[in-house]
């Protein structure tokens, strides 16, 4: 099986240059497929005096098992070339914002010496026979299909080619290739185009091709805009709500006032369907859906539906509950402070929503024996399952399309919407075209859970002895298909014997710093929310934890926090972002009482990135007057230093670290929810506080590292380096280190929304659930 390939300064050049395997498929006009392999592994050897062992993530990460599980189906993804010249690609990846589609072009693009514009990238539906290889998340997308679209084009340059030196009657080498159109030394010439049925295979057979070497790209690593960018500003981007599905209305559903809650009696049923424009109205298991002409009329019938309500799961649940909880299920510290002193410390991070700019929303159109469905989906495999067992219906009676996504951060990973649409138009016996309210997304979508962080450091002699980190967690629910992949890799896993989210945890946390004995543990308390991966799922909170406390091991140590990381850097790679992000960022010039600066560190996906930060804690900026009331710091400036290995399209890769700085800011200052008798009080943008104009730093730089190997992730990973960033920077302006986030959780002012309309309704269960 051959592949992407990890090479090293010191791996002999034949291996560095060998042949790629691929395949021509059988087709009308040229297509070609390739595989994916595995990487090598080598973790970096550790410098510091007293150096630590490798964590599991340092042997292998989570996106080298995302990558290992979808090998064995790497050969069903291919390349066409079309009559008119361009060639298509259908990605087995969600396009959700973070710009996959306009990745994977410039890599064709490259590889078959094709301008931009000439390839026509599609996302690819629900196909079963891609097992583990048609899940997007983990920031693995680049990383597991960098080799085999690159090695698929190459194929297809290259087939190109020898049939058009048959045609000809020339030597191979004698030909070039620009823009798509093949040139012999006498003046001959042919497009793609014109070759493409006598460059087409009638059976599949196995060949090899040679991708370019690095120093030969010319598009790859240079800043383009995305492909879909004019459609974008423009409104011709279609998205799920966007799409004309005949027979499909609106629909919406009217949803309990605490999670889970169930449907004991509607009062008014009939007087609902007849409202104008409504077309059913019919009891399901989220709550009451209603159909219509206009989401407005559905809103309309919504609001008038009198339901007498069951309790739900987590119905005595609050901020204080959940946290009493977490606290009593820490696991304790296993190295005591023997002949050094010690370090104790302890975070708290509240809930917080992935608030995605599109709505949960998906068309369906059950029938009896098949079903349609249509959704921004990152995990579309594990949703046509779950669709199919709900309906009843054999796996090839489900298709399932994956529509452009209007942003993600985690949630997509959830089919939720497709099932519920799907359920609604069963129960019916109609199209529906279900969209959430953006009050339901807020209360009842997926929420990235509470978790406590404890921290104890020994150190002695200049020296740190020892790390110990214990992450404490509401359960995150990894049912989107996460789990099943790694199932199917356990045995090649340096974890041993632990569940889903411990080994997601272990395969994704690891300590940059020569902390000497280092061990970072997860535990999770089974509560019945509706919880979910978010953008760097635990790393955000996990790292921020651990940079507040390397600002206070510097500071009892009498060192600078930037001097202090440097020295205790596993190695030069890490050093070498930091030192970028305190050049541009004039690290330690001197600012006024109350501002500071911070700096932050996080290392993932063969990635890593740095963040300096400047914060304004002064009394007229946090007491200002903004919008709602809400108070607080504001960040000033925010630079980040990004090593992404191969940086495929800086542009692309600014604007995701632009957003993760934003993330960052948001998490640390005002981006939570509150949870109240079961439910989230936020209810719309209005109350729930990301980052906002007021708090968005005026001026930002992001600074691309020069290529250094083979592609690590990028989506993600500014992050938890961002919100570090401006937690340190915090404490450091206030001369107090921040313990619980977001830092304005507990000021942040709001009138929250009625939790259903207020109609009167009966006591049930023992419970009030008029609201």
């Amino acid at each position: 099986m051959a592949g992407q390939h990890r090479t090293t300064p010191d791996e002999p050049r034949a291996m560095r240059r060998r042949r790629f395997l691929g395949y021509l498929l059988a087709a009308p006009t040229l297509a070609v497929a390739a595989r994916i392999g595995t990487d090598t592994l080598s973790p970096a050897t550790a410098g510091a005096a007293i150096p630590s062992p490798p964590e599991p993530a340092d042997l292998l990460d989570l996106g080298d098992a995302l990558t290992m599980a979808a090998a064995p189906t790497s050969g069903l993804i291919a390349i066409q070339v079309n009559k008119d010249g361009t060639a298509s690609f259908a990605v087995p990846r969600a396009e959700v914002g973070q710009g996959i589609t306009t990745t994977v072009a410039m890599l064709i693009a490259e590889e078959m010496d094709l301008p931009l514009d000439k390839v026509v990238i599609g996302l690819a539906d629900a196909r079963p026979e891609l097992l583990f290889n048609q899940l997007t998340g983990g920031s693995n997308s680049v990383r597991s299909i960098y080799g085999p679209v690159r090695t698929a084009a190459a194929i297809a340059r290259s087939r190109l080619l020898s049939t058009a030196a048959a045609k000809w009657n020339v030597p191979v080498s004698s030909l070039t290739v620009h823009n798509g159109v093949i040139s012999s030394a006498s003046g001959l010439q042919a497009t793609y185009g014109s070759l493409a049925e006598a460059a087409a295979s009638s059976r599949t057979e196995q060949v090899t091709a040679q991708p370019k070497t690095k120093t030969a790209f010319k598009l790859v690593g240079t800043p383009q805009t995305r492909i879909d960018a004019r459609d974008a500003v423009t409104g011709r981007k279609r998205f799920t709500m966007d799409l004309q599905v005949p027979g499909a209305k609106p629909t919406m559903v009217c949803r309990p006032p605490t999670i889970n809650g169930t449907v004991k009696s509607v009062g008014n049923l009939a007087a609902v369907k007849a409202m104008p424009g409504i077309t059913d109205v019919a009891i399901v298991s989220t709550g009451v859906a209603v159909r219509g002409e206009t989401f407005g009329q559905c809103i309309d019938a919504v609001r008038a539906l009198q339901v007498n309500w069951g309790p739900g799961t987590v119905d005595g649940e609050s901020d204080q509950t959940v946290l009493a909880k977490l606290k009593a299920a820490t696991l304790p510290m296993a190295v005591p402070p023997v002949l050094t002193s010690s370090l104790d410390a302890e975070f708290v991070f509240a809930f917080a929503s992935n608030s995605a700019l599109e709505t949960n929303c998906a068309i369906a159109d059950v029938r009896p024996g098949s079903a349609e469905i249509w959704a921004g989906l990152k995990s579309p495999i594990t949703t046509q399952e779950q669709l199919a067992v709900n309906l009843g219906l054999p796996v090839s009676a489900v298709k399932v399309h994956v529509v452009t996504g209007g942003g993600s951060f985690g949630r997509k990973l959830f089919g939720d919407a497709a099932l519920e649409a799907a359920e609604i138009s069963r129960k019916i016996g109609k199209p529906v075209k279900l969209m959430w309210h953006r009050t339901d997304d807020s209360r009842h979508g997926r929420t990235h859970p509470m978790s406590i962080s404890r921290v104890r450091v020994n150190y002695a002699l200049g020296n740190v002895v020892s790390y110990e980190q214990r992450h404490t967690s509401a359960t995150t629910d990894f049912g989107h298909g996460l789990g099943e992949i790694l199932t199917s890799v356990a045995a090649k896993l340096p974890v041993g014997d632990l569940g889903f989210s411990e080994t997601v945890f272990s395969l994704s946390q690891s300590v940059p710093y020569d902390f000497g004995v280092t061990t970072q543990l997860l535990n999770e308390v089974p509560l019945k929310f509706h919880t979910g991966s978010m953008r760097n799922v635990y790393s955000p909170n996990v790292v921020c934890a651990r940079e507040l406390v390397v600002d206070q091991l510097a500071a009892k140590m009498g060192k600078d926090p930037l001097a202090f990381r440097r020295s205790f850097m596993k190695n030069d790679r890490y050093r070498a972002v930091l030192d970028a992000v305190a050049k541009a960022g004039n690290w330690g010039k001197a600012m006024p009482a109350g501002t500071a600066q911070g700096i932050g560190f996080h290392s993932e996906y063969k990635s890593c990135s740095a963040v300096l930060v400047e914060i304004d804690c002064r009394p007229e900026t946090v007491n200002r007057k903004i919008p709602n009331g809400v108070a607080g710091p504001r960040v000033t400036k925010a630079i980040m230093a990004v090593d992404v290995g191969l940086p495929i399209n800086p542009r692309g890769l600014e604007a995701q670290m632009i957003g993760c700085v934003n993330d960052g800011i948001a998490l640390a200052l005002t981006s939570s929810l509150h949870i109240d008798k079961g439910l989230p009080l936020e209810g719309s943008w209005d109350n729930y506080f990301y980052t906002r104009q007021w708090n968005t730093p005026p001026e930002m730089k992001i600074i691309v590292m020069p290529a250094n190997g083979e592609p690590g992730g990028a989506g993600e990973l500014g992050v938890a380096g961002s919100l570090a960033a401006v937690a340190c920077a915090y404490g450091r302006a206030t001369g107090k280190t921040p313990t619980r986030f977001p830092i304005n959780h507990d000021t942040l002012g709001f009138e929250p929304k009625p939790r259903i309309p207020p109609i009167p309704q009966s006591p049930v269960d023992g419970l009030d659930h008029t609201y």
